[in-house]
């Protein structure tokens, strides 16, 4: 199979910045094969869909609009079409070091097995190219054969984030193969403060009982145990209201006291990861708040799917589509 056409798909808001389309222009793809499309709007998964809709690519590459890709990424994913079976490819997110102190705190805090557990994946280097779950991509830096997109209806649009993991969830229950690549890898800044990360965090959980809402059969139990910690932990602030025998304390306390040992060992396995030991000193504090945070929007994303959904606001006229030339 020679080299496919790649339609490189970029939602942005109205008047943003398009970051990613600087390192576009050096990468190491024939230029005839390769579109770039930019689709403003406010409706992220519906800006996709409109994009893919209007595509001529044999393949979608999905780039956030900060994605930075490396002259060879497209050469690296374009070599997994060969096989016919595989209808998704795609790679981490790495911090580039030009962020600072804070921002690789949070990337490594993403990429630690306590941190991102499942998911750490999409945020570092990990293993060799092998068949991937939806636990293991990122719409950030992810690519789909196009008829099987538009084959499965694209994304939901309902659906903002996880989209990606809902359609991936559609697409393996009907028998598709999804690569996770490490050499494909590209660069994402982090986010920029503490209150910028708490917030990522808290979406993740939301946006992961979302995708349950609608895909219950990606449901894992895994995914309650951030918000049972978070239940925990609240309760330990009414500890004293509760007549406990000592026995019974110090039950009770062995959950935090083993947490905070392990945190401990995590965040000095994360700071020797970094190469800053400083970093020691803060990544318990961000271990906590990507724990309690996406526990509290998973909690949030139960509650708020409960009530009744409003109807989605229409999109005609809201997002713009046009042709970048490299």
């Amino acid at each position: 199979m020679g080299l496919p056409k790649i339609s490189v798909i970029i939602p942005v808001k109205p008047g943003g910045e398009v970051k990613s389309l600087r390192p576009l222009a050096d990468i190491d793809y024939p230029k005839e094969l390769l579109e770039v499309i930019v689709a403003e709007g406010r409706r992220p998964s519906a800006q996709r869909n409109r994009a893919a809709a209007e595509a001529r690519g044999d393949v979608l590459y999905f780039l956030d609009d900060d994605s930075l890709a490396p002259p060879g990424l497209f050469r690296e994913v374009a070599r997994w079409y060969d096989d016919p079976e595989v209808s998704a490819v795609g790679g981490p997110i790495l911090t580039p070091d030009t962020d600072g102190f804070m921002q690789k705190g949070f990337g490594l805090a993403l990429a630690s097995p306590f941190g991102g557990s499942t998911i750490r994946a999409r945020y570092k280097r990990l293993g060799a190219a092998r068949r991937a779950t939806e636990n293991e991509l990122i719409l950030a830096n992810l690519s789909f054969r196009r008829d099987v997109f538009i084959g499965a209806g694209g994304f939901n649009e309902e659906l903002y984030p996880n989209e990606e993991n809902e359609l991936m969830n559609r697409l393996e229950a009907g028998g598709s193969k999804f690569m996770y690549v490490p050499e494909a890898s590209l660069y994402r800044s982090q986010r920029s403060s503490f209150a910028a990360y708490a917030r990522q965090v808290f979406t993740y959980g939301r946006g992961r009982m979302d995708q349950n809402y609608a895909h219950p059969e990606g449901f894992r139990p895994l995914h309650l145990a951030p918000s049972a910690f978070l239940l925990y932990f609240l309760s330990l602030l009414f500890i004293n209201c509760v007549s406990l025998t000592p026995l019974n304390y110090t039950v009770y306390f062995s959950p935090i006291i083993l947490y905070l040992i392990l945190n401990a060992v995590f965040s000095a396995a994360a700071a020797l990861e970094g190469g800053n030991p400083l970093h020691f000193f803060v990544m318990p504090f961000l271990f906590l708040t990507l724990h309690l945070g996406y526990g509290a929007g998973f909690l949030w994303g139960a509650i708020k799917g409960l009530r009744p959904k409003k109807p989605s606001p229409p999109d005609a006229g809201g997002i713009n589509i046009r042709r970048v030339q490299l």
